[in-house]
């Protein structure tokens, strides 16, 4: 017996390096351990190296012009290279407008972070578990237990809907996840209710009302709240391990995913929003209550970044038109990569 415990003790720890060198994926590995090239542009070109097709980086640092940097490309099978210009599906990066625009009709008391569901969208109080305990604040927060439509095994990702209520027809009726407020569980749906629940305040859309007082506050002629509101020419293809093509055409309607923006203005929206030239002081603390100050976005051969860093007073946004396997890691290694890049130069 206390010889096959002595063996075990050497065999185990083999089996478990083999193991180790069998699944690791090393890719991920090599993008991490790779030595920290001088400058942002290499580690872009570099970046290609890691099966990402096409990368953009949009850095505004305080003191220092804005700086674009790419790689890869806009659209490999035309072999048109990375346009620091070219408009991107920022998904979930989304969210930041609709919270900044929902704060804005707090403060003028158009809304209450107190309103519950079942008061400002009563038509689906008895098709959404606890939506009379549901308040504005937990579905900005995402502590609203709603389930995720992203997460419905019978979503068509091959050609999604576009008509935001047959979104919505997906978690209808579905148990939730939680106890409204319990904990806090990251849900796509919240944003959805929130687009709809400002369209009925505003008796217009909310894509309108963000347009009125964000992007034209701003001057951002490069920002849209829907793939239908541009030329498709202009967006960056897209690419996923699950498709074989560009998966462009793919058309997200869902608010809180579905805007397209150029590098920079997203730059330009997130230090507006960071430093308190979007909203007033009200705004600001309110906001700075309800939601964050950064973002990332993911939707099939699209994922974006988008942070600023204090320390550096840094506006820093990356782009990758590339999705599936260990892309999301790799990106996020490479974002992680550039900033250290930065903070050494600073």
């Amino acid at each position: 017996m206390k010889q096959r415990k002595r063996l075990l003790k050497i065999i185990m720890p083999i089996i478990a390096i083999i193991c180790s060198l069998i699944f690791i994926p090393w890719i991920i590995v090599r993008a991490w351990l790779t030595p920290l090239p001088d400058t942002i542009q290499e580690q872009a070109n570099n970046a290609i190296n890691y099966k990402l097709d096409g990368i953009i980086v949009y850095v505004d640092q305080s003191g220092k012009p804005p700086a674009f940097y790419t790689a890869g490309w806009k659209n490999k099978e035309n072999k048109v290279s990375a346009d620091p210009q070219a408009l991107f599906k920022i998904a979930s990066i989304s969210k930041l407008y609709i919270a900044a625009a929902t704060t804005k009709l707090i403060n003028s008391q158009s809304l209450s972070l107190n309103d519950t569901l079942a008061k400002l969208l009563p038509e689906l109080a008895n098709r959404i578990e606890n939506a009379n305990r549901i308040s504005l604040r937990m579905l900005l927060q995402h502590r609203s237990g709603i389930p995720d439509w992203i997460d419905d095994p019978e979503f068509p990702w091959d050609k999604p809907p576009t008509d935001v209520d047959k979104v919505l027809q997906l978690v209808l009726d579905e148990h939730s996840k939680f106890k409204p407020d319990s904990r806090y569980k990251y849900s796509n749906t919240n944003y959805l209710l929130i687009g709809k629940i400002l369209d009925k305040i505003l008796g217009y859309s909310h894509q309108q009302y963000i347009k009125n007082e964000i992007l034209e506050h701003l001057s951002l002629t490069h920002t849209f709240s829907l793939m239908s509101e541009v030329d498709t020419a202009d967006i960056v293809s897209g690419y996923d391990s699950h498709y074989d093509k560009d998966v462009k055409m793919l058309d997200f309607v869902s608010p809180g995913s579905s805007m397209v923006s150029t590098a920079q203005d997203v730059g330009i929206f997130l230090r507006a929003l960071n430093d308190g030239s979007l909203l007033n002081k009200e705004e600001q603390t309110l906001f700075s209550s309800i939601y964050m100050y950064e973002h990332t976005g993911l939707l099939p051969g699209y994922q974006s970044i988008a942070r600023y860093h204090k320390d550096i007073d840094a506006v820093v946004i990356q782009f990758v038109n590339t999705s599936g396997e260990n892309t999301w890691t790799i990106s996020e290694i490479v974002y992680n990569r550039i900033v250290k890049i930065l903070r050494r130069k600073t």
